[in-house]
């Protein structure tokens, strides 16, 4: 049993090493480093724990995940029950949410800022990762995220929904910097910064279709 214990806190603090880490200096970060960065003196702990860099991201995705998921989970069925399951407000909010409560907890937290850097690894970007059950909620949100498009074509879907989700990420990303640099919120603050952001992505997603002729104007300065 102790060294189970043991383990499982080895393998925490080169999570959260590798948290921290790979949101300072990208995701080609030595695993050597996050090994010496968790007070681990093996310098291959990374691949005994987590079978190298893929598995660790996806350790510290999933880490998070969990909680979030059933966060989520909580906030479909409020959303069924008071019948805002298919608005678009309600749907980002669910998203943002729990990720804006991870950046705002105390300490200090990268996991806004290691999102950002990782967007394009499989464990976020393979759609078909959210067929499994610990994505269930965010399967339903982005299927019905989808149903509030359904006017534009399945393309511009996609686009929309991947621009979203790159946009949220780095959002978060600066609200998480911000706080690590000195600026302080309290809960009224971080709740008008959600607010706000979940404004902008509904925005974003939602943007009518259909290009103007630029004015003589608009090409001038766009020409400089």
């Amino acid at each position: 049993m102790v060294a189970d214990v043991t383990s499982n806190d080895a393998a925490e603090r080169i999570m959260l090493a590798g948290e921290r880490l790979i949101a300072e200096h990208g995701v080609d970060v030595s695993l050597r480093d996050i090994a010496l960065a968790a007070g681990q003196r093996n310098n291959s702990a990374v691949h005994y724990y987590f079978g190298g860099r893929d598995g660790l991201i996806d350790a510290i995705i999933d880490r998070r995940l969990v909680a979030m998921e059933a966060e989520r989970l909580e906030l479909l069925a409020e959303s069924e029950a008071d019948g805002t399951s298919d608005d678009a407000h309600s749907l980002v909010a669910m998203l943002v949410g729990p990720m804006l409560d991870v950046v705002g907890e105390g300490g200090d937290t990268h996991y806004a800022r290691f999102l950002q850097v990782v967007r394009n690894h499989p464990a976020i970007a393979d759609v078909s990762r959210l067929s499994g059950a610990d994505r269930a909620a965010v399967r339903i949100i982005t299927s019905r995220l989808n149903r509030c498009i359904a006017d534009l074509p399945p393309q511009l879907r996609r686009v929309r929904l991947e621009a979203m989700a790159s946009t949220m990420f780095t959002l978060l990303a600066d609200l998480e910097r911000a706080k690590a640099n000195g600026v302080r919120m309290g809960a009224a603050a971080t709740r008008a910064a959600g607010q706000q952001l979940v404004d902008m992505l509904v925005g974003l997603l939602t943007a009518p279709t259909g290009s103007r002729e630029p004015t003589r104007r608009t090409r001038a300065r766009s020409s400089v």
